[in-house]
């Protein structure tokens, strides 16, 4: 407690709180969402899990609300604009920015499939049969199919930022414009035309989020071109402390007008708009139009909104944009008061851990109460199944707590950046930092440049770490991010009754191992060096 009121006290005066609380809201919302709607039942003798939607069709418009894939997405753009704009401000390369972004990443997940991996081994020697193995498995990886897109969109934040800086606002409308064509295919043919919408669709939401960030810093007054040696600037990028993303050219946002614009409209106004037109799209491509009115997957539904994701959900994506943006003057407000603040630092400082390990958590809670004969498996909607919803929750949640206990440290730790001497260590949480990373040590008066001979330390984001051969350190890098990206898909589109006694494919595992192992050896320097 005591350190979470020290980063609730430092905390920046004009730090975005709101998207922190928007991150543990949509956490917390997946989670309660993914063990609120399990029907547990027996297949053959055996615990199985299966989605209730499919008996609950009155809950299909919820999943308006509920499906919060688009707010991580938003919420992950402005986090990664904040946190790479960061970076150049202190002289750092876009491929140190990736480098070190990885290890946010890539940490919590390691822990989680090595874990995984050792208990199915384990399993596998005293004798499971291996498709039960892998069907175990497959069910606690099932959150890997969301950082297998994200992981794709932060390696390719940087030349989308470049595309923000350029076109601003259109580049979200182009994309949306193939999730159409992709959905087009989907409708009409070739159906294989739809399997883009899977990066496009969160790319276009991304994008909003560059708009988002820069839209809530100040612009250059009118022909200040930035430069070494102006006031607030550092002397090394002649970039001050508050310049957003992509205004390396000295002029106001405002010059530009319609979509080329690139701030997003931030007002209640605004907000109005994008609800009621997110609500009308919705209801005339779900009532009138071919999709289902579900934005999560529906056993038995001809298509399905979120795989790959359509036009529908990202309609559904506005609206909630709609919604955020008029709820974000109270909620900032009420964000000023300390222990709300402090819950928001909590939630994010283990937010990936959390959204990791909540579906390992019911299969454990699920296996102890079927060893102990207790296991209830009442009919979806019948009132014994309502009211054991509660006291499955609730132990559910004793589960997770004692698996983030064990496990959240080591994405805590992640999160502690370290900084070149003379210079101040951010906290957890700066908005340029790592998602979840409430709370950061002030900047230094006017960003000054730092001491000759101070070199800096691997990790600040110094531009020196990468300079040297900076095509190989790239290359290197695009190289670990994509092998990391090519093992949690191969592990995705495994069958779930495959005969793994790893439970995991071994193909996928080494691709994913190998891939965090070159990241990891780049974090390290190696690459870097004459």
């Amino acid at each position: 407690m005591r350190r979470l009121r020290q980063l609730a006290e430092h905390t920046p005066p004009g730090r975005e709180r709101y998207v922190d609380l928007l991150r543990a809201l949509a956490i917390t919302m997946v989670v309660l969402g993914h063990w609120g709607v399990t029907v547990i039942g027996y297949d053959q003798g055996r615990p199985a899990g299966r989605s209730a939607l499919a008996d609950l069709p009155w809950a299909w418009p919820l999943t308006w609300v509920a499906q919060v894939m688009p707010v991580f997405f938003l919420v992950g753009g402005y986090a990664n604009a904040a946190s790479l704009a960061a970076r150049r401000r202190r002289g750092g390369s876009a491929t140190g920015w990736l480098v070190d972004r990885s290890a946010r990443l890539v940490r919590p997940t390691t822990t989680l499939l090595l874990v995984l991996a050792a208990g199915a081994t384990v399993a596998t020697l005293r004798g499971a049969e291996a498709t039960q193995v892998r069907t175990v498995v497959w069910f606690a990886t099932i959150p890997l199919w969301f950082l297998v897109a994200y992981v794709a969109v932060v390696a390719l934040t940087p030349p989308m930022v470049a595309l923000h800086r350029r076109f601003g606002l259109v580049v979200p409308v182009a994309l949306v414009a193939l999730v159409a064509l992709g959905d087009l295919g989907r409708l009409l043919g070739p159906a294989g035309l739809a399997e883009g919408n899977y990066l496009f669709t969160w790319l276009a939401v991304h994008q909003l989020g560059l708009a988002w960030y820069d839209a809530s810093r100040p612009a250059h007054p009118a022909g200040d071109t930035p430069g070494a040696g102006r006031p607030g600037r550092s002397a090394a990028t002649g970039v001050g402390p508050h310049d957003a993303v992509g205004r390396a050219d000295g002029r106001q946002g405002h010059e530009r007008a319609g979509l080329r614009r690139r701030e997003l409209p931030l007002s209640p106004r605004a907000g109005t708009i994008l609800l009621a037109g997110g609500l009308v799209a919705l209801v005339l491509l779900t009532v009138v139009g071919p999709y289902p009115v579900a934005m999560l997957h529906v056993p038995g539904e001809r298509l399905d909104n979120a795989a790959p994701p359509s036009l529908a959900l990202l309609a559904a994506a506005a609206a909630q944009l709609g919604l955020i943006l008029l709820l974000r003057g109270p909620a900032g407000r009420w964000l000023r008061r300390s222990g709300p603040w402090q819950a928001v630092i909590a939630v994010n400082a283990v937010v990936l851990t959390v959204f990791l390990w909540h579906l390992t958590a019911a299969i454990l809670l699920v296996g102890l109460l079927d060893a102990l004969g207790v296991l209830p498996t009442p009919a979806v909607g019948s009132a014994a199944w309502w009211g054991w919803r509660v006291p499955w929750l609730l132990g559910l949640a004793v589960v997770l707590a004692a698996l983030v206990a064990v496990f959240g440290p080591i994405e805590a730790r992640t999160r502690r950046p370290s900084g070149p001497p003379g210079r101040p260590i951010n906290a957890p949480g700066h908005p340029g930092n790592a998602p979840g990373r409430p709370g950061n040590a002030p900047r230094r008066p006017g960003n000054a440049p730092r001491r000759p001979g101070n070199a800096p330390a691997a990790g600040s984001g110094g531009r020196g770490r990468f300079r040297a051969h900076g095509g190989v350190s790239t290359a290197l890098a695009v190289a670990g991010y994509a092998t990391l990206v090519a093992g949690l898909l191969l592990n995705s589109l495994a069958p779930k009754e495959a005969a793994e006694p790893l439970g995991l494919p071994a193909p996928a595992l080494v691709a994913y191992l190998a891939g965090a192992g070159l990241l990891r050896l780049l974090r390290s320097g190696w690459g870097s060096r004459g």
